[in-house]
């Protein structure tokens, strides 16, 4: 069992690039089969044993978001395993240290976990977790992990790209470039993803949830928020984002779409520029849509052009930037 582990892992540390992608799910279908093979012929001398969703404490070095799973995400694998009378495909659990509140500490497998948790307290006190016993350090623990996780769509961008952040001190001596060999994937790639973890909290709390944020949009903030002054400008910005996101959840009208955060963000971080005349040019999205200009007794006069099929809401923040902006400079 553990070669056969093994060997997965030692695959995927060989491939990078576009083949990646094919030898992850590969590797995910020879896993799965493979575990179910154990569970229904005992070909290890270690069996699958039946355990309590309670026996065993979730592996804090796994990325998937446990508050994160519910009836609903995991409605499919509910009814399977009800159907089933059990889970097919074993979870991965290792003996916790003598001493532990929790025999067992579960590697691979939190849905299959949840499930029968949530059936145990919902008519099917009978079931058991079906679990195979496997000795595996936490670098290897980890890296399965990623294989089994990386493939699902219930796990955001941004909660892969912080248990990324935290393995890298934790098992590779905070060398990025061990950590990306191991999982195969390139310096850049994992850069990009660690880019993401690292951003603001204010910006993370600005998107309606953590699953519209992605890898492309830090890309664009973080070389932003490099600069001081224009990472003030884009943290305040968001904190006011993030209070009208809040506003509208409580039932204040529809949440910002991803686009519209981005593009106030980004305005954020541009310069204020001055015309001829004295006039602030007006940017949307970086593009120039207008301009703004002083008039008489402190007044802000504006000139706008605004297209057919353009966020509304999002220009009247840009509006409201903007007349502050002229005043600031008045």
């Amino acid at each position: 069992m553990a070669a056969f582990i093994r060997d997965i892992l030692a695959t995927l540390s060989r491939e990078t690039g576009p083949a990646r992608a094919a030898v992850e799910q590969a590797a995910l279908s020879r896993l799965d089969e493979r575990l179910t093979s154990f569970a229904d012929n005992a070909l290890d001398s270690r069996a699958p044993m039946l355990i309590r969703p309670g026996e065993c404490a979730v592996w804090d070095g796994n990325p998937r978001d446990q508050p994160g799973l519910n009836p609903d995400s995991c409605r499919s694998l509910i009814e399977s395993i009800a159907a089933e009378g059990g889970n097919r495909i074993p979870v991965l659990v290792r003996l916790n240290p003598e001493g532990s509140e929790q025999p067992f500490q579960l590697l691979v497998g939190s849905r299959r976990r949840f499930a029968i948790d949530w059936l145990n307290h919902n008519g099917r006190p009978e079931l058991r977790l079906n679990a195979l016993v496997v000795d595996m350090s936490d670098e290897e623990a980890f890296r399965l992990a990623d294989i089994e996780n990386r493939e699902r769509a219930d796990i955001c961008e941004l909660d892969r790209a912080r248990s990324y952040q935290g393995a890298v001190d934790r098992f590779y001596g905070g060398v990025q470039s061990r950590m990306a060999e191991a999982l195969g994937l390139s310096n850049s790639q994992l850069s990009r993803l660690l880019a993401l973890a690292q951003l603001p909290e204010e910006v993370i709390l600005a998107f309606a949830t953590k699953e519209e944020l992605k890898v492309r949009y830090s890309e664009l903030l973080t070389p932003l928020l490099r600069r001081p002054e224009q990472r003030a400008a884009m943290i305040a910005e968001a904190r006011r984002i993030g209070e009208e996101q809040q506003a509208c959840a409580a039932g204040d009208g529809p949440m910002l779409p991803p686009a519209a955060v981005l593009a106030r963000l980004r305005d954020a971080a541009a310069p204020r520029v001055r015309e001829g005349g004295g006039d602030i040019a007006i940017l949307s999205c970086g593009e120039r849509i207008g301009r703004a200009r002083l008039g008489k007794g402190g007044t802000v006069l504006l000139d706008l052009s605004i297209a057919g099929d353009a966020e509304l809401d999002m220009l009247l923040a840009t509006a409201r930037d903007t007349i502050l902006a002229a005043r600031a400079l008045a």
